[in-house]
């Protein structure tokens, strides 16, 4: 086997023991790594029903057959596990050096299960595993953890930590690294908190295992020569995502209080051309050069990293309009291990409850003191953060009195941030995605705004949801490989299959790459179908209220909304061109087309297949 490592690193925190364990060619080629080698064994090993915070629950971190090799941005890893904000199939990718490390340990995942007695860390240093204590590191937030953790393992080495949030089991707690790289919004960091894991310290300094290595590296040097000369190139390194703030005012689609309007008064002063008068540096992840992330001096003189996402929902969407003031509120979540867009839309649904005086909290529009009291009172989940820290839609379910209509979540993770109002395609995108409300997987909106929003709910939207989930959601998060060079810059996608069978050996097309897509979008289904047994319903694929119920009132796109039974349509045509049945669940065709015939027998154990 080249290109994987073929094995996975077992940890038992209750046993206080470890194992390496080889996969198979089989695991390797029908599930490629990351998101596919995820959701496989949580399938496979995770028994239904199980607590998502208990011992039993599994937590995996997934590299690819790409990952740390020297080709554009193949720093990635994936991390997994059954989610205690939805109760269903939850992950995240981070750009991390951790990555590579993994990789150069000889190892292609990591799985924790059990709880260890007391806070600990998973050190890997090449063949060496070992279970260390971490009382000393308990309760540090995570920039503080990780620097002394780097001081004691050598700057070379990769971590992957949570701050307080996930130590108190905030629902929306992230895994962080890098003072700034997050991931695992369904609350990731809450299962490693549960399980009393502080931090995975990663070090490894083997060779990577390449079927043809001096034809990847010279692939790999071509590809990284194309980036440089892409048209938008220049431009992206001045602003990296955060152009898309200026874009989405222009478009009425960027999220403002709550996502009650798609335009905010003080744009022009949180947008990317005031954050490249005030960028003071850039950090990126391993083996990229087009970074993203513009490095600012937040109003306590501290460097916040900022992107598109984290300074609209803690910017526009609750009020606040003074970018330093959004640097401040995003370096807190870093440090404290909050997801920064969970986080925003969280701080944004207390300040409308309490406006409507649902609960006894003094927070109002734009009030940057109140936001940052709020986010401290979330990651130790004490007084009303205690409620406001388990996601939207649990605190709406513990409110009631109307709150669910304005809790901006699918299945229990909050949308990201784009307004869809009039943006049906994105709507079904947040809708459909495997994991909740989340742009990663088929970030359609700049194609569906260029093609016309006026023609509502045409089929072929269901196509281009599909086809990005397919590209987005199935290759690059299987690989695992950013996506950022091919939908922000052009970079060709034909690149991948050859980086693929340089590495592993195994030649393969764009279109079965699809059907991996289709085969991990499957199961995904059937693992949350499997989970959520006799209470599935395809109201689940359904968006937000407000976005039905609640017109815009305010910019180009005023007294614009969504409609049901359109949307119902465009999710039904979604549903037939991926084989799923009118619930929105894989009929048994489907299941055996994707080589899923075991797993579907397993499914109707719970549920008929049609």
């Amino acid at each position: 086997m080249k290109g994987w490592n073929g094995r996975l690193l077992r940890v038992d925190l209750t046993k206080g023991k470890t194992v390496v364990q080889d996969f198979s060619d089989e695991f390797a080629r029908k599930f490629v790594g990351g998101r596919g080698f995820a959701v496989k064994l949580l399938w496979d090993e995770l028994k239904p029903g199980t607590d998502p915070l208990s011992p039993e629950n599994m937590l995996i971190f997934a590299t690819g057959p790409l990952t740390g090799f020297v080709i554009p941005n193949s720093g990635k890893m994936v991390v997994a596990s059954k989610s205690p904000l939805t109760g269903g199939y939850g992950d995240g990718n981070l750009g991390t050096h951790a990555s590579p490390n993994l990789r150069k340990a000889g190892l292609d995942a990591v799985v924790v299960t059990g709880k260890a007695q007391k806070p600990s860390y998973l050190l890997i240093e090449n063949d060496t595993h070992e279970i260390r204590d971490a009382a000393d590191l308990w309760g540090l937030d995570s920039y503080k953890a990780e620097a002394a953790l780097k001081m004691e393992h050598g700057a070379a080495s990769g971590a992957l930590l949570i701050g307080p949030s996930g130590e108190n089991m905030a629902r929306i707690a992230t895994v962080v690294s890098q003072e700034g790289r997050a991931g695992g919004r369904p609350g990731m960091g809450a299962v490693m908190g549960s399980k009393n894991l502080k931090a995975l310290v990663i070090h490894g300094t083997k060779e990577l295992p390449a079927q043809e290595p001096g034809k990847l590296k010279g692939l790999g040097q071509k590809g990284f020569q194309d980036i440089l000369v892409k048209d938008n190139y220049k431009f992206w390194k001045r602003q990296g995502t955060m152009a898309t703030v200026e874009w989405c005012q222009e478009a009425n689609t960027l999220p403002t209080w709550n996502f009650k309007e798609g335009v905010f008064d003080c744009a022009p002063d949180i947008d990317g051309n005031t954050m490249e008068e005030m960028t003071i540096k850039q950090r990126g992840c391993p083996n990229c050069n087009m970074i993203c992330g513009n490095v600012i001096k937040d109003t306590e003189g501290r460097e916040s990293e900022l992107d598109y996402e984290n300074v609209v929902m803690l910017g526009s969407n609750i009020g606040v309009g003074d970018l330093k003031q959004v640097g401040t509120l995003n370096r807190m979540c870093d440090e404290l291990g909050l997801d920064t867009i969970g986080a925003g839309s969280c701080i944004a649904f207390a300040m409308e409850a309490a406006e409507k005086k649902l609960i006894d909290l003094d927070i109002s529009w734009g009030d940057f003191e109140g936001a940052k009291g709020l986010l401290e009172d979330m990651a130790y989940m004490r007084g009303l953060g205690a409620t406001h820290g388990m996601g939207t839609k649990k605190a709406a379910d513990k409110i009631r009195k109307g709150a669910a209509d304005f809790a901006m979540q699918v299945k229990g993770l909050e949308c990201s941030a784009y307004d869809c109002h009039l943006c049906p395609g994105m709507a079904l995108s947040f809708g459909t995605s495997p994991i909740g409300a989340h742009h990663k997987d088929a970030w359609v909106i700049s194609w569906e705004i260029s093609t016309g929003r006026r023609e509502h709910y045409d089929a072929d939207k269901a196509d281009k949801v599909i086809e990005f989930q397919r590209i987005r959601g199935g290759m690059f998060e299987s690989l695992v490989a950013c996506r950022f060079p091919w939908i922000e810059l052009g970079y060709e996608l034909d690149y991948y299959p050859g980086y693929f069978e340089a590495a592993t050996g195994v030649k393969t097309t764009l279109d079965e790459m699809w059907a991996l897509g289709d085969r991990i979008y499957a199961l995904i289904r059937a693992f949350w179908v499997r989970e959520f047994e006799g209470k599935w319903d395809r109201r689940m694929d359904y968006p937000p209220k407000r976005w039905f119920d609640e017109p815009l009132t305010k910019g180009v796109l005023k007294g614009e909304r969504l409609y049901r039974d359109e949307y119902d349509g465009l999710l039904q045509e979604y549903y037939d061109k991926r084989g799923w049945d009118n619930r929105g669940i894989p009929t048994k065709a489907t299941m055996k087309k994707l080589k899923l015939e075991q797993e579907a027998a397993e499914l109707e154990k719970y549920v008929k297949l049609s």
